[in-house]
């Protein structure tokens, strides 16, 4: 099957300027997007947000940055998504950790699981690029009577002068209409989606640090994003590719960098 013809949400898409599709960029996406940090996982653990034992769906898991992590705390994860090329993958990742991961092809509006089937469901980096109502009932559907959703994102940072700010720039020389730009890492319509569904005890919390990149694994994982490969052709992408070199070597020498990142979450119970 092309993966190609399963994209995102139609409205997300058109905020982003072009038709926006993250199997086009799976490679750059496996190798060079870090993922949700060690201290995301502890954060879970700690809280008692994901418990070893528990059964997790992780929405839009793309390369299966959370469902591996929820995996390597003993919770038996299922990863759903529309591209089978970034599943992929996420298996061959899944192998070189020493994790197991079922993986399916599937929307997170109409995930085909069982009802009250899940004690979690994630969703990490992904939330807006769903119908968010639609995947916020059917995440309520999906769950067991206290089930917990996490939305979760971990973004990087664009701060006066930074490395970050400067590719933003870049990007929409190439891409003026990328709706990505100077964003907080912060999501406060998340929790009106949870609420109207019905969720209950919500809560939000965030947390910075920094994620070290070095200057080709930072050029790859921009690449990643859905400014560049993921919307850009083939010419645009690596003429970009180029000039965030020239910019790098020039500006930010220091290689590796320290990229300021932001750690967010919103999570409630599904009512009992």
């Amino acid at each position: 099957m092309d993966d190609r013809k399963h994209t995102v949400d139609p409205e997300a898409m058109q905020a982003f300027g072009r038709q926006v599709d993250f199997g086009l960029t799976a490679k750059d996406y496996a190798h060079h997007r870090a993922g949700f940090p060690r201290a995301f996982f502890d954060c879970l653990s700690a809280r008692g947000y994901a418990i070893r034992g528990q059964d997790a769906l992780d929405l839009g898991t793309g390369t299966g940055t959370v469902a591996r992590g929820l995996a390597g705390l003993g919770l038996q994860v299922t990863g759903l998504d529309p591209s089978l090329s970034l599943m992929q993958q996420a298996a061959r990742l899944d192998r070189e950790a020493g994790v197991e991961v079922i993986y399916r092809e599937g929307r997170a509006e109409d995930t085909g699981a069982a009802s009250a089937s899940a004690d979690l469901v994630t969703a990490g980096q992904c939330w807006h690029w769903f119908d968010r109502p639609a995947a916020a009932q059917e995440t309520a559907r999906v769950l067991r009577p206290g089930g917990r959703l996490i939305i979760a994102h971990f973004d990087w940072l664009p701060l006066p002068g930074n490395m970050v700010e400067a590719t933003e720039a870049l990007i929409l020389r190439y891409n003026p209409e990328w709706a990505g730009a100077g964003g907080s890492g912060i999501y406060p319509a998340w929790t009106h989606d949870m609420a109207a569904a019905g969720f209950e005890d919500i809560e939000t919390l965030s947390f910075d640090l920094e994620q070290p990149y070095s200057h080709v694994a930072w050029r790859g994982r921009v690449r990643a994003s859905a400014g560049v490969a993921a919307s850009l052709g083939k010419t645009e992408t690596e003429r970009f590719d180029a000039d965030l070199a020239a910019l790098l070597k020039a500006r930010f020498p220091d290689d590796p960098l320290g990229v300021p990142h932001r750690i967010w979450l919103a999570t409630g119970r599904r009512a009992t």
